[in-house]
């Protein structure tokens, strides 16, 4: 079975991303998830990936465990 070579999003997609994270939604939904991806050109499982790493990152930067499941953001 063949590795999935990963993507790194191009400068703009990561503006889309960031900005949707700050800006807009740490927790985005299905559909939200489905036009973020549709707007950058990535899929929505390289979507959902990026969210969840930067969620973690940003949990780590505010002192927060990098997983929770009882406090949204």
């Amino acid at each position: 079975m063949a590795m999935e070579k990963p993507v790194i999003p191009t400068e703009e997609q990561l503006e889309i991303l960031e900005h949707q994270f700050c800006k807009v939604n740490k927790h985005p939904d299905p559909t939200t998830l489905c036009l973020i991806a549709a707007e950058t050109g990535l899929s929505e499982e390289q979507t959902l990936k990026w969210f969840k790493q930067r969620l973690a990152e940003w949990r780590k930067s505010e002192g927060l465990p990098s997983e929770s499941g009882s406090v949204r953001d």
